[in-house]
């Protein structure tokens, strides 16, 4: 499909681009503008009806929005941006240059500048800046047919009316409606019967990221955001909160694999770009793989005296550090989701600890049996006890340093697989050699 998008572009076949651009829903539309370069994504762009051009345009991510406003005239462009929701166009100018966030924020109305400003106020990556303040608020004294008429004239202003926040004299919040509960009570209904004032609510100073998984982890349409003194300030709905979860797992597994994480489509994203996201880890891990060139330097005179320990030294490193790896993972996976939290790290290091010697146990008695045809049953030995131990070690490791990196307020995503790795490379080695050393007495 995108090959077909990009031959009519580059033939400049405009009826046949136009006829496509009608027959494919706005996703669509977006990822295939998102796989193509700059220049070329525009013509396609320009093409589009003013209300299909919006539509597409908040489809896609901030960097390939910004990508779009540069090809535009300066009244397409003032009217794109007018046109977006609040919190979309926060979320683009959160991470575009000043130059751009000034062209934008000089194009808007008054009206829709101040709810931009307000929302770019609030501390990067809040939840705050990401929530919509284009709600329907509900006083609570309204009737149900009070509030159905109130819905009925300003929800064609709000981003949503599914939920609907209910508030007292001073806006601080009561709780919320559904309009279902609205549309299916009698219209003399107090409003006060149908309201749940146990809604989950986060501060508007929230990590966007915690108040996003709040709505997955409650199945809300929409989470009530307040201020410091419980009065509402918008809200965040749920399509706004699966993108986030989407992108802090985008980051999060571009970091366990020992890379940086990248704005933008994978397939518009310069080979420069990737290679440059990648290259600092690398070169971070081979340093440290300098640790197991010195500790088999340490022990070259063990290896001189039994070369057959030698043939065993991929098979437990590479062991040790998929351990390593599978436990940091889940580690990782269970703080994202709430599952762990830091005062858990006594159960996870004697949890992760029995993990590694049940799987240690298992994994020795087939390196045992190897290890006794190919060697003798004495290295195989060595062998069988060493995995047994690097197993236990490797998945206590793998982990316990997430947490750890929790409590020290570092993400801890950071703590990734390829550096879990190379720790249990180096450790598991002195492991080996130690374990050599004791049984066969060298």
């Amino acid at each position: 499909m995108t090959t077909t998008l990009s031959r009519l572009v580059a033939r400049n076949d405009l009826t046949s681009v136009r006829r496509w651009l009608d027959e494919q829903p706005a996703y669509v539309v977006a990822d295939e503008l998102a796989r193509m370069d700059r220049v070329a994504a525009g013509v396609p762009f320009r093409l589009l009806d003013k209300d299909q051009a919006l539509e597409v345009f908040e489809e896609l991510g901030p960097v390939d929005q910004q990508a779009i406003l540069a090809g535009l005239r300066d009244q397409a462009f003032r009217d794109l941006v007018e046109e977006m929701d609040p919190d979309d166009r926060a979320r683009m100018l959160s991470e575009a240059p000043a130059k751009v966030a000034q062209r934008v924020l000089a194009g808007l109305s008054d009206h829709e500048r101040r709810l931009t400003a307000t929302l770019l106020g609030y501390p990067a990556r809040s939840v705050g800046q990401l929530m919509t303040p284009e709600t329907v608020v509900l006083p609570r004294q309204l009737t149900a047919g009070a509030a159905l008429r109130l819905v009925r004239e300003r929800g064609a202003h709000a981003e949503t009316v599914y939920t609907l926040p209910v508030v007292d004299a001073g806006r601080r919040l009561v709780g919320v409606v559904e309009l279902r509960d609205v549309v299916l009570s009698a219209p003399d209904r107090p409003l006060d019967d149908v309201v749940d004032t146990a809604v989950p609510r986060a501060r508007a100073t929230d990590p966007a990221e915690a108040a996003a998984r709040l709505v997955r982890e409650t199945n809300v349409l929409a989470l009530p955001v307040v201020d410091s003194e419980d009065r509402l300030v918008g809200l965040l709905t749920i399509d706004d909160a699966m993108e986030i979860i989407e992108a802090a797992d985008t980051e999060d597994v571009a970091r366990q694999a020992a890379s940086a994480p990248w704005a933008g489509h994978y397939m518009a994203v310069s080979v420069w770009r990737l290679a440059r996201s990648r290259a600092p880890w690398l070169l971070l891990l081979i340093l440290a793989s300098v640790l197991t060139v010195n500790v088999l330097q340490i022990f070259e005179a063990t290896l001189e005296q039994v070369t057959a320990l030698a043939l065993f030294i991929p098979l437990l490193v590479g062991t040790g550090g998929n351990t390593g790896a599978q436990a940091t993972t889940a580690a990782v996976r269970a703080l994202a989701v709430g599952e762990l939290r830091g005062s858990d790290l006594p159960r996870v290091v004697w949890r992760e600890s029995r993990v590694g010697l049940l799987l240690g146990t298992l994994l020795a008695l087939v390196g045992m049996v190897v290890g006794t045809v190919v060697v003798g049953v004495e290295v195989a030995t060595v062998v069988g006890l060493s995995l047994v131990i690097i197993c236990a070690w490797a998945a206590t490791v793998g982990a316990t340093m997430p947490l750890l990196a929790k409590r020290l307020r570092i993400d801890p995503a950071v703590i990734s697989a390829p550096m879990v790795t190379t720790l249990v490379d180096a450790t598991g080695l002195l492991i080996y050699f130690a374990v050599a050393a004791a049984v066969l007495t060298l």
